[in-house]
């Protein structure tokens, strides 16, 4: 069964870095699409980047582009996402998810077959 955690969430004054990082476990995740989503108080999930894990290609949502980079480690089957330049509005519960390999990369929650419990990110101003 596929088993994804997250950790590195935390707080961050504006201008700074995180590193979030979701170790995954119980699948063959060569076959899969990696994503990470966010999730604002009182907003919808949306989409933040993903990364087809048998070939390294990354897709990222226009607002996060330039500043966040998704990537993973094959020998530790973990995927990462390093954010740059936080800003207030990046302030969410970051949630990783896997989703089985398929032509176009997924960047709709309900193509995401499993998810892990999320992680807080909270940027200050």
């Amino acid at each position: 069964q596929v088993q994804l955690v997250e950790s590195g969430g935390g707080l961050v004054q504006a201008g700074g870095s995180l590193r979030l990082s979701c170790a995954a476990s119980g699948g063959t995740f060569s076959r899969y699409y990696m994503g990470w989503f966010r999730q604002a108080l009182g907003k919808e999930r949306e989409f933040v980047a993903a990364i087809r894990w048998s070939t390294g290609n990354t897709y990222y949502a226009d607002s996060v582009k330039g500043r966040f980079t998704i990537s993973r480690d094959n020998a530790k089957n973990t995927v990462y996402l390093q954010m740059n330049s936080l800003k207030p509005e990046d302030t969410a519960v970051y949630s990783c998810a896997a989703a089985r390999q398929q032509l176009v990369v997924p960047t709709r929650a309900t193509e995401y077959g499993y998810w892990g419990q999320g992680t807080q990110v909270t940027v200050s101003s």
